[in-house]
């Protein structure tokens, strides 16, 4: 629901009564991951979606239904082998949608409110609502903040809460979105109800380092992928706004001194494409050991070779420097600036993703998978996204 929340916050400014379908849970080739949201008000605007297209109108009805009887449902789209135009995912999968009614008089409405603030600012905070378990508790909203404190409540006991909040925060903490089983006592013992938490995190950070043609093509890739791209190189007579006007930040500092200042995480990427080793070294001598989530380096096979061994001197492992990705980017057979990004934004999705990198055709593989759902259609998947 987040993915729409700049949208709803307008709605909900206009006093609008609506309600919102969210894909709690996937199977398949699904087309669209746990978090996607359709949703609909009481004039019967719609916005969002949860299938691209294949049970959009079936989930439209259940929103309209939801508006008129004020109650919450679950309902599962799976593929029809009898008829590929009833009411299936013809891609054949399955998507589980949890549909709410967020009514304007509701009493949980500012919690609802502050939750869709929060993703369309860009602030840290998780929505957590219960998807499977009695009726009376689904739906209901708990909103979570980085620091461990919450607002609003999913209508079970105080434990349930505090156990609920605790794993939001863990999972906004990763930055993903996904589920995980509950007692209505809180515990892990026994579950009872289906937790589905919506993390809602800062864009993830792409730093590039090396102000060079190449990294211009890239900066335009990054932000296509939803990334807050930055460009930083030591040399100010290429780092300038005229080069690269749309990158979100433009630094010139030492590019290893700049990574140890700066603020990273996991889902941070690194791509270094200076391709000098006074600059290179000392910079992947930080980025090796620091927890990102990519570490990519330009240059030939012979400048990694040497790369790697210079890296070897300074004192790096044989695991650290597995982790870099050199040279950068998938072969495509890339020989432009543009085509280059694509070659490296490629690369980039698939470790993020758990892609291979081949050809689709041809292969057994389910299509849609995440890198830490090795193709098993749980829910979960990181945020943004």
């Amino acid at each position: 629901m987040l993915d729409i929340a700049d949208e709803l916050t307008r709605w909900v400014e206009q006093g609008r009564d609506f309600a919102v379908a969210t894909v709690v849970a996937v199977g398949g080739s699904a087309p669209r991951r746990p978090g996607a949201a359709l949703a609909v008000d009481s004039r019967g605007t719609a916005l969002g979606s949860v299938s691209g297209g294949c049970v959009e109108g079936a989930v439209y009805d259940l929103c309209v239904q939801a508006l008129r009887d004020g109650v919450t449902v679950r309902e599962r789209f799976g593929y029809s082998a009898e008829d590929a135009f009833a009411v299936g995912l013809t891609c054949g999968g399955e998507i589980e949608v949890l549909v709410t009614p967020v009514a304007a008089a509701a009493p949980d409405r500012g919690v609802w409110a502050a939750a869709l603030s929060a993703a369309a600012r860009g602030t840290a905070a998780a929505l957590a609502r219960v998807a499977r378990g009695p009726s009376e508790l689904l739906g209901r909203p708990l909103l979570v903040h980085p620091d461990g404190t919450y607002e609003g409540g999913l209508g079970g006991p105080p434990e349930l809460d505090r156990a609920a909040a605790e794993q939001a925060r863990a999972l906004l903490d990763a930055g993903r979105t996904g589920s995980c089983d509950l007692a209505e006592d809180g515990s892990r013992c026994e579950p009872a109800v289906t937790l589905f938490v919506e993390s809602s995190a800062p864009p993830p950070r792409m730093i590039i380092f090396g102000a060079v043609d190449f990294a211009a093509a890239l900066v335009r890739a990054g932000r296509f992928l939803g990334y807050h791209v930055t460009v930083c190189d030591a040399r100010p007579v290429f780092a300038t706004r005229a080069r690269f006007p749309e990158a979100d930040e433009l630094v010139v500092e030492w590019p290893h001194r700049y990574l140890q200042r700066t603020e990273t995480d996991g889902r941070t990427v690194l791509c270094v494409l200076t391709h000098e080793a006074k600059f290179d070294i000392p910079l992947l001598e930080v980025a090796l050991r620091l927890p990102v989530g990519f570490v990519g380096a330009m240059g030939s096979r012979r400048t990694h070779e040497d790369r790697n061994r210079r890296l070897r001197e300074a004192g790096l492992t044989a695991p650290e420097l597995a982790r870099l990705h050199s040279p950068i980017g998938l072969d495509l057979g890339a020989r432009t600036p543009e085509e280059t990004a694509l070659s490296i934004a490629a690369e980039i999705v698939a470790a993020r993703r758990g892609g291979t990198g081949v050809p689709l055709t041809g292969s057994r593989r389910p299509i849609h998978h995440d890198a830490d759902q090795r193709g098993s259609g749980a829910a979960g998947s990181p945020a943004a996204a």
